[in-house]
């Protein structure tokens, strides 16, 4: 049995996390559990699953939980350092990191950092971070297994295969709810309309990422350091049917696909269940009749620059990543926020960018340090009134 730490229990992963361990109690036990402030279904899932430990974002929060929880006993943490010690604690054998944004890289790195096998699907923490994550991941043996389906897909396509016989990775992208959209229309894109994604259902940052590509820029960058490719060997297609999930092609010119239902739990259940599979017979088969026909197209990067910003940001290495990452954040939730216009997002991505004094990324300092200048410029643009500060 694998005792699982699930970081973000209360998105959309975490549910699909905890649906396979309802189904596979055998297999899974929950251990430990992060959320945010979804408390009510927090509490629901503590009174299921029993975990031993819990940890909210907020202490003012603590009080309130105990109250939906009654009668039923757990520590309660807050923070980020109860988020890390839920993810490091000695009785948990498998860390699920699903917490969104750069606040999973804390909580993450902790549990890499005592040796936890990590499932990972917070891109952002080898967004922001990569190669102090990959190497300390290296250096303690700790196996990284991605969730995200596109890099699950990698995984499954590449698995036994010597590295030099990769020639290149294909991530696919649906393309998002404005894919065909004009580019001189951009400026009526309302809220609403761009958290319509056309295929999956997730929370709102990432349903935005996937509607400017900065999703699948993120991915570029994730994939670079789980595998080891370099930037030009990672490529991107539209591919709106999201029945094929990624792609890799061979030096002999062989394309392997990983094709599947749009459905988080496929990716979760290899991750946790890993090398073994398990038998999900609730889910629908995928039926190729009825796909019709499967099509493919180059992103358009003069309508999606974001894409564009996230390669240029992963050739320039040091910290531009992480000031790309806190930057996008942080514009997201303006625009989520009704402060700034879609076409705002990669318009400041790319001042950010260019104003960031881009170093080596050689401590977890430096990393935080342009997470939070990038994070203030940001604001600064939203019109939040934070000072600028020099990078």
């Amino acid at each position: 049995m694998k005792t699982i730490a699930l970081l973000g229990s209360t998105g959309s992963i975490g549910v699909s996390t905890l649906a396979l361990v309802r189904e596979f109690p055998e297999r899974f036990r929950v251990h430990g559990m992060v959320a945010g402030q979804n408390l009510m279904l927090l509490a629901k899932q503590v009174k299921e699953f029993s975990p031993n430990c819990v940890a909210i974002r907020n202490e003012q929060d603590v009080p309130r939980l105990r109250r939906l929880l009654g009668n039923h006993k757990v520590e309660i943490l807050w923070g980020e350092s109860g988020a890390s010690a839920v993810a490091s604690s000695a009785e948990v054998d498998v860390v699920l990191a699903a917490i969104v944004g750069g606040a999973g890289l804390m909580p993450c790195l902790q549990g890499v950092l005592a040796g936890k096998e990590i499932a990972l699907a917070n891109k952002e923490a080898l967004v922001m971070a990569g190669e102090l994550f990959v190497d300390a991941a290296k250096q303690r043996g700790v196996r990284l297994l991605p969730v995200d389906s596109e890099h699950n897909a990698v995984f499954q396509c590449i698995e036994g295969r010597p590295p030099e016989t990769i020639k290149r990775i294909i991530l696919t992208a649906s393309g998002g709810p404005f894919r065909e959209l004009a580019a001189n229309r951009f400026d009526e894109i309302t809220i609403e309309g761009a958290l319509n994604h056309p295929t999956w259902r997730m929370g709102n940052k990432i349903t935005i990422d996937s509607a400017t590509l900065m999703n699948k820029g993120l991915e570029v960058i994730e994939a670079h350091w789980l595998f080891g490719l370099a930037p030009e060997k990672i490529d991107v297609v539209i591919h709106p049917q999201s029945v094929i999930h990624s792609m890799v092609e061979l030096i002999d010119g062989s394309v392997i696909a990983e094709m599947a239902i749009t459905d988080m739990t496929i990716p979760a259940a290899f991750a946790l269940a890993y090398p073994d599979r398990l038998p999900l017979d609730h889910l629908p088969p995928l039926s190729l009749v009825d796909c019709a026909s499967l099509s493919f197209e180059q992103p358009d990067l003069a309508r999606f620059p974001c894409l564009r910003l996230a390669y240029e940001a992963l050739r320039a290495g040091g910290t531009m990543a992480a000031c790309l990452n806190a930057a996008n954040e942080e514009l997201v939730a303006g625009f989520l926020a009704g402060r700034i216009r879609f076409v705002e997002i990669p318009r400041h991505i790319e001042t950010i960018m260019s104003r960031h004094h881009n170093t080596p990324a050689r401590t977890l300092e430096d990393v935080i340090d342009t997470d939070g200048w990038a994070r203030a410029m940001a604001h600064e643009l939203i019109g939040a009134g934070s000072a600028a500060v020099q990078a």
